[in-house]
């Protein structure tokens, strides 16, 4: 990890590295480093900067996951996590402020979107290679998770 900069950042500061789950775990880091960063500087982490960080941050990873992929031998390894990470900021900008129990709905749905890739998410995910591809797929999860939580919302 600590090989190139790229390799930080598109494994999430570590949280990638996880024999277990990796996807999951980076995608916890998500969820604390949102709560944590929003609530300890609300007036920084506010919803604008979010989405500056997001968008940013979606560029920055492609880039990122393009290095290590390469350098790894394998364009979607399993600890690039920076994809998770930016997509499911991504859902907590939309769904936050909630409850607990809203936030962890969100997050089952996300890693259901993320894991099992149904269509077009699969589709996605085959057709675009390389850090695009890698974090275009978990774009569209986030999309679709809050596609789901704008239609619960609304009945």
């Amino acid at each position: 990890m600590l090989r190139h900069p790229a390799h930080i950042l598109s494994q999430g500061f570590g949280s990638g590295l996880s024999p277990i789950m990796p996807g999951t775990v980076g995608t916890l880091f998500a969820w604390l480093s949102f709560t944590v960063l929003t609530q300890r500087w609300p007036s920084i982490f506010n919803t604008f900067t979010w989405c500056g960080i997001i968008v940013i941050g979606y560029f920055i990873g492609v880039w990122a996951c393009e290095i290590t992929g390469k350098h790894m031998g394998i364009a979607d390894h399993g600890s690039m996590v920076w994809d998770e990470i930016i997509a499911f900021w991504l859902v907590l900008l939309f769904v936050t402020p909630a409850s607990f129990k809203i936030q962890l709905c969100a997050f089952i749905l996300f890693r259901f979107f993320d894991m099992v890739k149904p269509p077009p998410i699969g589709y996605f995910d085959a057709q675009f290679k390389g850090g695009f591809g890698v974090m275009l797929d978990d774009i569209v999860a986030a999309f679709f998770t809050l596609l789901f939580f704008s239609l619960w919302y609304r009945w």
